[in-house]
């Protein structure tokens, strides 16, 4: 699936009616006592999520602000963020038993960020992995894996280096990158600066492929070296079927 630029921006202009914003942070810190007059009442009642809920904010972003608060408050130094992450990962680490509900049941009802949904995404990626190599091995492309590639020490690595190079469409492919997500203009450029270009830089043009479609308007490097498609290419052009046509 491909969404021109004019298609994502109506989208995104009518799901930023419902995202967190600075509005929603200030009514968060002017309601932020009546957390304590909830549990109080009740510590098992939902109080943090139905003010997450209240405010319109991520609740596992409410948790973790409320978490923050408590750790700095009781050990009088700024928490750090490996500490805060395991304690929402695993609640029960949190040294205030209704504090670990509150958190637990914040992070369980939220369904676009948090260490639920953090996993849920590993889980997704590596499900879309799995797929790529299954495609490559039926079309006996021969490759080199991300994991194999970092036991030779190599630290920013594609899912897959192609040991012989093909042709997609015209444009010569080396790698090839996994993406189980939809790309828009925010996450592709972050993706160009922080893996794509390092990619292209030490191993060549590649391909990437967004599985759950992109913005056709981003496919704008093809003649740089990145190919950008929405599912596995039906017409690899190899090295072996290109001398053969000769």
């Amino acid at each position: 699936m491909k969404l021109s630029k004019a298609q994502y921006d109506e989208i995104a202009q009518f799901l930023g009616h419902v995202q967190p914003t600075r509005q929603s942070l200030r009514k968060l810190k002017e309601k932020f006592p009546r957390y304590l007059n909830g549990v109080m009442k009740s510590a098992a009642a939902p109080v943090l999520l139905d003010l997450a809920n209240e405010v319109d904010f991520a609740p596992s972003l409410m948790a973790r602000i409320v978490l923050e608060r408590f750790l700095q408050e009781k050990e009088q130094t700024v928490p750090s963020k490996t500490l805060i992450n395991s304690m929402l990962r695993d609640p029960s680490q949190i040294p205030d038993g209704v504090l670990a509900n509150q958190v637990y049941q914040c992070t369980v009802n939220d369904c676009c960020y948090g260490p639920l949904v953090d996993c849920i995404k590993h889980a997704i990626g590596h499900e879309h992995e799995v797929l790529l190599r299954e495609m490559l091995l039926e079309k006996n492309l021969s490759f080199i894996a991300e994991d194999q590639l970092r036991a030779k020490g190599y630290d920013k690595t594609p899912d897959f280096i192609l040991e012989v190079p093909v042709a997609v469409e015209g444009h010569i492919i080396h790698w090839i990158e996994s993406k189980a997500s939809f790309g828009d203009e925010s996450s592709h450029q972050a993706h160009l600066q922080d893996q794509f270009w390092s990619y292209w830089n030490r191993f060549g043009p590649g391909l990437v492929i967004y599985w759950y479609g992109f913005i056709e308007e981003l496919d704008c490097h093809r003649e740089r070296g990145i190919l950008l498609k929405d599912c596995f290419p039906t017409d690899i052009v190899t090295l072996r079927h290109s001398m053969a046509q000769r």
